[in-house]
């Protein structure tokens, strides 16, 4: 845990803090904007219009586009203070390999967005309730898909922490998570086959809400191909991280 604090002081240092405060606001109020139409305030009583399974909908889509991004610039910021500042070369001399520096940073991420995804999703809802829906909500699919949404979340970071340490040019890892965030969006209107074969389609995948026509509904996320997927995320990240470190350490 030594590692991880380290990690949580240099955040200070990088301003990680409010610009994850500041992304997470964003995507409340532009999740939420739509509640003001008055078109969506006719439905605010009505169960069969469906206005939080609609509402959770439109926080996916907001997710999707701004997740990856924000996975990539957590990860590229938190490994390029390494490169700009010989951290790896000083992290050595005090015992700790790349990997383990690398493997730290991911746990420190993943401590800090546990907070930020959840208080998130509840400044949605919360939205919601101030804007006037009185349909009572079925609170599953929300925690279902903020769960997801951590997950995914963290196993980019994953990812994008092992580009970052192995590309010095930081550009890279970012313009790798803008593409992320465009095929992310893109991925909710393809079919749900295309979207499983692509690593940033599973912020589609992990929907718990989708559209028919003109009706929107909870749907069933496919469990198994994203257990698949994080799995297998998971081993590349393991082995990635272990393949930092130098033969022997």
């Amino acid at each position: 845990m030594s590692g991880v604090r380290l990690e949580m002081r240099k955040m200070r240092r990088l301003r990680t803090f409010p610009i994850l405060v500041g992304l997470v606001l964003a995507v409340s109020a532009l999740s939420s904007a739509s509640l003001f139409s008055g078109t969506a305030r006719e439905s605010f009583d009505d169960p069969a219009a469906s206005p939080w399974a609609a509402l959770l909908l439109s926080y996916t889509m907001m997710a999707a586009m701004t997740s990856p991004l924000l996975t990539a610039v957590l990860a590229s910021r938190q490994t390029d203070i390494e490169h700009s500042g010989n951290g790896w070369v000083l992290a050595a001399g005090a015992g700790r390999t790349p990997g383990q520096l690398c493997g730290a940073k991911l746990r420190a991420l993943a401590i800090i967005l546990a907070p930020a995804i959840a208080l998130q999703t509840a400044a949605v809802v919360a939205i919601g309730v101030v804007a006037g829906i009185s349909v009572p909500i079925d609170p599953v699919p929300w925690i279902a898909y903020t769960v997801l949404l951590y997950v995914l979340d963290v196993v980019f970071c994953g990812l994008h922490i092992l580009l970052a340490a192995r590309v010095e040019n930081q550009l890279v890892s970012v313009g790798v998570g803008v593409l992320g965030s465009f095929l992310a969006v893109f991925s909710l209107l393809l079919p749900a086959a295309v979207s499983r074969v692509i690593p940033w389609g599973y912020y589609a995948v992990i929907s718990q809400a989708g559209q028919s026509g003109d009706a929107v509904a909870y749907v069933q996320a496919p469990y198994a191909w994203i257990t698949g997927f994080v799995l297998l995320a998971a081993l590349v990240i393991a082995v990635g991280i272990r393949r930092l470190d130098p033969i022997g350490a």
